[in-house]
């Protein structure tokens, strides 16, 4: 059975730990949207996990966790969630986590961007958690982002990454922000890009023949709904479509091949970052969302 699992609030609603609780009966568990923000939290045999990028299936043994084309992917960030999972006794090669090739590149000048844009914004601001999400999205749109693809060679990902740079040198300028030491970013992401290079792959083929295959795919959502960038609060929203369709289209598995979606919420409603509630007490909301 393949199941997509979303959020049905504004995110924060649990379903890290019913990600891991169904996780038992799937084969593949595929993320299709977001980037390294908040993530999950999976309280597994008496061990605490927190999951930004990673999906949750990682934490078992014998299942193959997919990054999919619709995820925005901070690789500095990745290898550091690998090096903690890993750290905790998680088994992670190149056989368990697959990336799509054509999962854009979260840069560092994505963040200082982000930064800057929520400054400007003042009182209006989105409330972003400042990790690059939304330019990145937007560098995907423009057609002018870094690929995934774009790693397996290091002479060509040294070449588009240098060109990328310049060019958000130039943009970062004119928003009157410092220029990024170009040097220190290409070392610091290629170094990352080393680490993951074996994990990329056209995961398109790997996902159409576990479907062909009958195997159990599980869409591990990230969000909510309410954040979904055509149908949530906007523009107090995330960049992505957090509802059942981004699943599809962040996977390249078609919506014919679902069986079921399940929409995780909770009793009481939070919401982390700006925009307008139903009926909000800052006090109260800080307090039951600081609970475990």
């Amino acid at each position: 059975m393949n199941t997509i699992i979303i959020g049905s609030q504004w995110g924060d609603e649990g379903k890290g730990k019913m990600i891991d609780f169904l996780t038992e009966s799937a084969d593949v568990v595929a993320r299709g949207q977001g980037g390294n923000n908040a993530g999950h939290t999976v309280i597994a045999n008496g061990k605490k996990y927190i999951l930004h990028l990673v999906p949750s299936g990682i934490l078992w043994p014998d299942k193959l966790c997919v990054i999919g084309n619709g995820v925005v992917l901070d690789p500095i960030g990745l290898v550091e969630e690998i090096n903690e999972l890993r750290g905790q006794g998680v088994t992670i090669t190149k056989d368990n986590l697959l990336i799509s090739d054509r999962a854009h590149v979260v840069l560092p000048f994505h963040k200082e961007m982000d930064a800057a844009q929520e400054s400007a914004l003042g009182k209006k601001a989105i409330g972003t958690t400042k990790r690059g999400i939304g330019p990145t999205y937007a560098d995907k749109a423009r057609r002018i982002g870094v690929r995934m693809a774009d790693m397996r060679d290091p002479a060509i990902f040294d070449e588009v990454l240098r060109r990328r740079i310049r060019m958000a040198n130039a943009e970062m300028e004119r928003m009157g922000l410092p220029a990024m030491d170009e040097e220190k970013m290409v070392a610091e992401v290629s170094a990352a890009a080393d680490v993951l290079r074996p994990h990329i792959t056209n995961t398109i083929p790997v996902m159409h023949e576990a479907v062909a295959s009958g195997k159990s795919i599980l869409f591990e959502g990230a969000q909510g709904a309410y954040l979904d960038v055509d149908f949530g609060t906007y523009p107090f929203v995330t960049s992505s479509n957090t509802s059942s369709a981004g699943a599809c289209t962040g996977t390249g598995v078609p919506p014919r091949k679902i069986d079921r979606i399940i929409g995780v919420c909770k009793a009481y409603t939070t919401r982390v970052g700006a925009g307008p509630f139903v009926t909000e007490d800052e006090d109260i909301s800080n307090h039951l969302h600081s609970m475990g």
